[in-house]
């Protein structure tokens, strides 16, 4: 045990002065998660800019006032309505953020059945906001625009006006069950920002474990591991010593990179507990695959462009950078991966579950470090056979 302690203590020192292990388990991982929160990070939560709409349309248009005041009155998005001569003046000015043009005989148009098109301007302040804006006048016409088609229709039948005025008025009833609210995120899924952090954690902790055990390559070309194996120790000790300094360097890194997201982006991860157990299986999934590197590559540059591609792989799909929704097989695969599984743990610690709740997405991280672990042993070293 001194032996191991001793040798691991070593080798963290030597990483350590090491500034490529700072560089990608710290300072990378914390940039993207920056620059990807900044980019992403606004449309996750939910919270609209709010919108200056400016509108042309006939004062005295029944149904063009029903279009404007459904998007004055939708829940989601701050609408201030100004009435405008010129809303593309207005939003060109800067004046207007959106603004809408609705054609003149707007209601005799769709009562009639004939094309009434709404145009919209969009300024550079809209944003997304302006974009669910658009969508939700679209869904008004298109809902106005039925419920005068099935009028004409019954008039065209033969049918008395107040019945073909009934069968308007229940197109637009049918129509207005699906309406357009605020949903809130599920209580075991991360907000845009958490699966950033969680997804970055992820990646660049295979990076972070490569550190320490594929040392063992390194030394072995430097000649360091044939004076270590000559020492009166034995070799299963070396090999714990690599991989004791990666699962440490792997849990620091990791709680320091949530810690600090959690801080900057204002996300909670949950109970510390069970925030921690999820940290050890995953670092213990990515330390195994490291000891498979190690058993394929010949050398140093074979191990670091192995563990890159496989790190890269295992991110993206993962959710690393954005989120992965798929399905069969593609999904059973997905799921398996200790990325995902990380992340989905997160997702149920945040939402307020604890150790019993993540039974799930560690086992799925403790299998894929033991089958890993199954592989290093059953693969033949390449490096030894170099």
């Amino acid at each position: 045990m001194r032996a191991l302690l001793t040798m691991t203590a070593v080798d963290l020192r030597r990483r350590l002065r090491d500034k490529s292990v700072l560089i990608f388990s710290l300072a990378v991982p914390l940039a993207l998660m920056t620059v990807l929160n900044l980019l992403l990070g606004g449309v996750s939560e939910g919270d609209l800019e709010p919108v200056d709409l400016a509108v042309s349309s006939d004062a005295d248009d029944q149904l063009a006032g029903v279009v404007v005041d459904a998007l004055a009155s939708t829940g989601i998005v701050d609408v201030t309505v100004t009435d405008s001569d010129d809303p593309h003046a207005d939003v060109g000015a800067g004046s207007a953020d959106l603004g809408m043009v609705v054609p003149s005989g707007f209601t005799a148009a769709l009562t009639s059945g004939e094309p009434a098109p709404v145009q919209f301007v969009m300024g550079d302040g809209a944003g997304l906001s302006g974009q669910v804006l658009v969508t939700v006048a679209q869904g008004v016409v298109e809902q106005l625009r039925g419920a005068s088609v099935a009028a004409v229709a019954a008039g065209a039948a033969g049918l008395e006006p107040d019945r073909a005025s009934q069968l308007a008025q229940q197109v637009l009833d049918a129509q207005a069950q699906v309406q357009l609210t605020q949903g809130e995120a599920s209580s075991e899924q991360l907000s845009t920002g958490g699966m950033l952090i969680a997804g970055q954690a992820g990646l660049f902790l295979m990076f972070t474990v490569g550190f320490g055990v594929l040392g063992l390559i390194a030394e072995r070309e430097e000649g360091t591991l044939v004076r270590l194996r000559s020492m009166p120790v034995r070799s299963s000790t070396i090999v714990a010593a690599k991989a004791l300094t990666a699962f440490v360097l792997g849990v620091v890194a990791t709680g320091v990179l949530l810690t600090v997201g959690s801080v900057l982006f204002d996300v909670d991860f949950g109970a510390v507990p069970a925030v921690a157990v999820l940290v050890v299986a995953a670092v213990l999934a990515a330390t195994s695959l490291t000891f498979v590197v190690v058993r394929l590559a010949r050398t140093a540059e074979q191990a670091n462009v192995v563990q890159s591609i496989i790190a890269l792989v295992l991110g993206m799909s993962g959710g690393a950078f954005f989120p992965i929704t798929a399905t069969g097989l593609v999904g059973t695969i997905v799921d398996l991966n200790p990325i995902a599984a990380f992340t989905r743990g997160l997702g149920i610690t945040s939402g307020g579950g604890g150790l019993d709740a993540i039974g799930l997405p560690v086992a799925i991280m403790l299998g894929f470090a033991a089958v890993c672990l199954l592989l290093s042993r059953l693969i033949p070293n390449r490096g030894v056979a170099a």
